[in-house]
């Protein structure tokens, strides 16, 4: 796994003076694992054995200890132990009933957790039955005001210890007090720095860069990996994947949850077929592994790769099919199938399982755009966002819904949030140009597609569009050159393709020099014109045109000054062969 470097010197000097001792890390790691069990969280344990099993492992006197009893804990022990065992059967009420009274902190963080969990699962159970247009405030989790009285108590009374910290700004965020929850996150992560469920909390509450300035975070070795997981959310992908070599450099290279990172990262970057060796080469160490694996479908899709894609589908099924991640992965089977009925079926079953899975919802507004629902999938998308702002492919599918019912002041409204979460992507420049032409905003429109192709246009559309521009404003020469840079582009691509609009492109030109009595120019171009079914009558026309002209002793002109010439690779045998479709964004961006 060999990252871009470039600046990533600072990093990696910093995290080697911090990771100096890996056997102390493990320790921790260890430590906190089997303390995160004990409480029930399940994910932070899980993330912390991974971490540890990618180190080297320990000789048995280095072993970290049991956590020590307290006088408090041997009274709650009978009643931890039982209520325990209920919790691990998600009987949450049992557990908690048992648990009263307890005044132990590991007792007292289950009894709140196990309320908690209750309430929201019967939110969900409410929830699963309408998932058609549910507006947010509509199904509450009904315990959560009480727990925010009795934890705050506790908290202005400083007997929270770093678990119930959290739990209390899991409570505050549900009640949408975001700058409560990252206040009390930020103290959870100075109290308990190894528990990876705080900093996981805090990513989701930070929506930019700015607002990363502003925390006093701990200086821990643990803050390396929540930098290089926000700066992923925040598609500051160079900085994560520094950050991740850096981390790859001090001991963890053998660590699938950060392979994983990687590759999603390639994957926000468009970089497909590095993130899809990544995701092969992860594959490969962690057969059974689920999660992001509707990443790594995501990226079979875009590719078209059927047979892979179906050897995925049914190799998760095999493993777990009532998994979230399994359901994504067989709906972008349907839906490379083009069977948009069965595809929406599965995320939608994936969002039974999860009502809270963003990449579902997204997924099923995809869909429903495919199947002309334009309803539905502008409420997809809503709930999309609604779980995670950040989204830019919900912002960017509301653009496309929008766009076909012909609204395009709210297109522009949505189209520019997903620019702004995506600055250098340039599909979301080229809608937002569009959208600028359609409200007759012709400069805007410009400068839009003139930044897409500056950014890297991926789908070279963005020279045509400016180009025709050009022509609208009757400024020619402008038109010439951006359909000139835009042929050279096509060719330049290895694999020579007919894209819709070359023939466009020749048949302006070759118009262009013969006015500008440049016989020589317009002669090649309608040459080349004369190859595409639909200008080879206009090309054949206008060759005849200039023979006619030549023959009447007509001169080249050399006084109008062409802008450019047409590249040599563009000789009669560099015929593009075989017709490609355009591509269609909305199957395009799963």
């Amino acid at each position: 796994l060999v990252l871009r470097r470039g600046g990533g010197m600072a990093a990696a000097g910093l995290a080697s003076s911090e990771f100096s001792d890996l056997r102390e890390i493990k320790k921790q790691l260890l430590s906190v694992a089997e303390r995160s069990r004990e409480r029930g969280l399940q994910h932070s344990g899980k993330w912390a054995s991974e971490l540890a099993f990618a180190l080297d492992p320990l000789p048995l006197s280095e072993l970290p200890p049991p956590p020590a009893l307290t006088e408090e804990d041997a009274r709650d022990l009978d009643a931890y132990t039982l209520a325990k065992s209920y919790f691990d059967l998600k009987e949450y009420d049992r557990a908690a009933y048992f648990l009263r009274g307890c005044k132990s902190q590991k007792a007292y963080f289950l009894y709140m957790y196990s309320r908690y969990l209750s309430g929201e699962k019967k939110k969900d159970d409410e929830t699963v039955d309408s998932l058609g247009p549910l507006e947010k405030g509509q199904v509450k989790n009904e315990a959560l005001r009480e727990l925010r009285v009795e934890l705050s108590k506790k908290h202005k009374a400083r007997e929270l210890d770093g678990f119930g910290l959290y739990l209390y700004g899991v409570v505050l965020r549900k009640l949408d007090l975001v700058k409560e929850a990252i206040d009390v996150f930020v103290e959870a992560a100075h109290v308990l720095p190894l528990h990876w469920g705080a900093w996981l909390e805090l990513c989701n509450l930070i929506t930019d860069k700015e607002m990363l300035k502003f925390l006093s975070l701990p200086d821990t070795w643990m803050k390396e990996f929540f930098l290089a997981h926000i700066y992923t959310e925040l598609q500051l992908i160079e900085e994560a994947l520094q950050k991740y070599q850096s981390l790859i450099d001090a001991g963890f290279s053998k660590s699938t949850y950060i392979i994983s990172q990687i590759a999603v990262a390639y994957h926000n970057i468009r970089d497909i077929d590095k993130a899809l060796s990544i995701f092969n080469e992860l594959r490969k160490q962690d057969p059974y592994r689920i999660e992001n694996m509707d990443t790594f479908s995501n990226l079979l899709y875009v590719r078209s790769m059927k047979p892979e894609l179906s050897y995925l589908a049914h190799n998760l099924c095999e493993i777990d099919k009532y998994r979230v991640e399994t359901c994504c992965v067989i709906g972008n089977y349907y839906s490379l199938r083009s069977q948009h009925e069965k595809a929406a079926l599965y995320f939608q079953r994936a969002l039974k399982l999860n009502p809270r899975y963003l990449g579902a919802w997204t997924l099923m507004g995809h869909e429903y755009m495919e199947m002309k629902n334009t309803s539905a999938a502008i409420q997809a998308y809503r709930h999309a966002i609604e779980v995670n702002k950040r989204d830019y492919r919900a912002w960017y599918g509301l653009g496309q819904t929008y766009e076909i019912l012909k609204m395009p002041f709210y297109c522009l409204y949505y189209y520019r949030r997903a620019h702004q979460l995506r600055p250098n992507d340039s599909r979301m420049l080229v809608a937002l140009g569009e959208c600028y032409e359609k409200l007759n905003q012709l400069v805007e429109a410009k400068k839009c597609y003139w930044r897409a192709y500056a950014v890297g246009d991926v789908e070279k559309m963005a020279l045509v569009k400016l180009a025709k521009l050009h022509e609208q404003l009757n400024e020619s020469e402008q038109a010439a050159q951006c359909y000139i840079k835009y042929i050279q582009d096509i060719y330049s691509c290895g694999e020579i393709v007919e894209h819709l609009e070359v023939s466009t492109a020749f048949r302006y030109l070759a118009q262009y020099y013969f006015k500008c009595k440049l016989w020589d120019e317009a002669s090649a171009c309608a040459q080349k014109c004369c190859a595409f079914n639909d200008t080879r009558e206009e090309g054949k026309a206008l060759l005849r045109q200039i023979l006619q002209l030549r023959n009447q002793g007509e001169t080249s002109s050399t006084d109008t000054a062409a802008p450019f010439f047409l590249p040599a690779s563009l000789s009669a045998n560099n015929t593009p062969t075989r017709r490609v479709s355009p591509l269609n964004l909305s199957s395009v961006t799963p």
